[in-house]
């Protein structure tokens, strides 16, 4: 392992193992793989097992669901079409997603779904990038009636907020309900990445994975990336766990065979449906680092990135969206508070702990997490399969990136 401007120190990585080898050892997760890279240094590590019980070891090609940790990648596929002008920014969605025009915004966001006003405007494709277009899980209005009507109308189900319809008739459904803001005004989660993958499907006539895999994946040689894991690689697939929070006991959230992510889904969700590696995410991330380019090729124009991981936020946007960090336990011990937002991730715009400002990325409820840094020309990928029904993963992520700022050799 090399030591010199562009990598780790070697006790540095040997301390990394060490707080996350603790982690497994205490058996609050059953296995883990994580990634750091710094230019041309990469190092793996693989850590525990793939089911609780045992079994099979943990490798450095396990895939993983993603959860939200697909958003930063999903929203690639926009980007592509804002370079080539099929999407303008400031363009209303109306003509593609026409359920989604004319719409009745709630005078109280909690209030009743009768209490309607009419929208001051359309929805842009900016809206849709920067999560204000009005709709998304409120964490801050959980027991709402619109939170409720987005489960009663099967718009999301009730397990890890993945759509079940296909996209049309989820847009037919979301389009019965108002939106809770005015388009442009407040930060909301998750829907926005979600209404992207169909306006991606419905400007270019393909499906948003045929789309992604011509455009992105296949050119980053993200092999094993997908909305679901095929027969022929279902091995490498750990089971998805959401542990007990009173016992701690393993119980399955998503099994391999048969489970959610074995056969391709209806809904193929940019808010959090991609199972991925860290060697897939880490060609994508560095391609952000490396302005758009990948090797000879160019994948994103250099302002496309920029857009993306720079803070789009305002800041009565910024404090409504730390205001939903704080009532998500994980984001109390991830990454997920300290600033902005760009399209499709976190930004860093004031420093909260070890991480500099400027660094980009996001965490998903299954015990995942990717962020990349400018400043150190650093990419770090931690992936679990515990999710964040107890807090052990998050603090798995936390003591990642404490660990990992630590070993940076300068």
């Amino acid at each position: 392992m090399g030591k010199g401007n562009n990598g780790f120190s070697e006790a540095g990585l040997r301390r990394l193992r060490e707080v996350l080898a603790r982690h497994v050892e205490s058996g609050k997760i059953p296995g883990l793989v994580a990634l750091v890279g710094r230019g041309e240094e990469v190092h793996v590590e693989a850590i525990g097992t793939m089911r609780h019980d045992g079994g099979l070891p943990m490798r450095r090609d396990t895939i993983f669901r993603m959860a939200s940790t697909t958003k930063p990648v999903a929203v690639s596929a926009a980007m592509v079409l804002l370079d080539e002008c099929r999407l303008r920014l400031d363009d209303p969605i109306d003509q593609w997603l026409p359920e989604l025009a004319d719409r009745r915004v709630l005078k109280r966001a909690d209030g009743s779904l009768e209490e309607t006003v009419p929208a001051r405007r359309p929805i842009t494709v900016r809206d849709l990038l920067t999560s204000t277009c009005g709709l998304g899980l409120d964490t801050t209005a959980m027991g709402s009636p619109m939170m409720s009507a987005f489960f009663e109308q099967g718009v999301y189900g009730t397990e890890w907020m993945l759509p079940a319809p296909e996209p049309d008739e989820w847009m037919r459904r979301l389009g019965t309900l108002p939106l809770m803001y005015q388009p442009g005004e407040r930060w909301l989660y998750n829907v926005s990445d979600d209404l992207l993958g169909v306006l991606v499907a419905r400007v270019t006539g393909q499906s948003f994975e045929t789309f992604l895999r011509e455009r992105i994946f296949d050119p980053l040689g993200m092999k094993d990336t997908g909305f679901h894991v095929p027969a022929d690689k279902i091995d490498r697939l750990p089971p998805l766990y959401a542990p007990d929070p009173q016992t701690g006991e393993f119980i399955v959230a998503d099994e391999v065979e048969g489970g959610h992510h074995s056969k391709p889904p209806a809904f193929p969700s940019g808010g959090g449906g991609l199972d991925s590696t860290v060697d897939d995410y880490h060609a994508y991330f560095r391609m952000l680092l490396n302005h758009g380019t990948h090797g000879t090729q160019r994948i994103l124009s250099r302002p496309a990135v920029e857009l993306m991981t720079t803070n789009r936020l305002t800041s009565e946007q910024l404090a409504a969206r730390e205001a939903w960090a704080r009532n998500i336990v994980h984001l109390s011990h991830g990454q997920g508070q300290h600033g902005g937002w760009g399209f499709g991730m976190a930004v860093r715009t004031y420093r909260g702990d070890y991480a500099p400002i400027g660094q980009f990325g996001w965490d998903g409820g299954a015990g995942t997490t990717t962020f990349a840094d400018p400043d150190n020309q650093l990419v770090g990928i931690l992936l679990t399969q515990t999710g964040m029904s107890t807090p052990d993963s998050a603090r798995a992520i936390h003591d990642f990136w404490t660990t990992l700022y630590q070993a940076i050799d300068d």
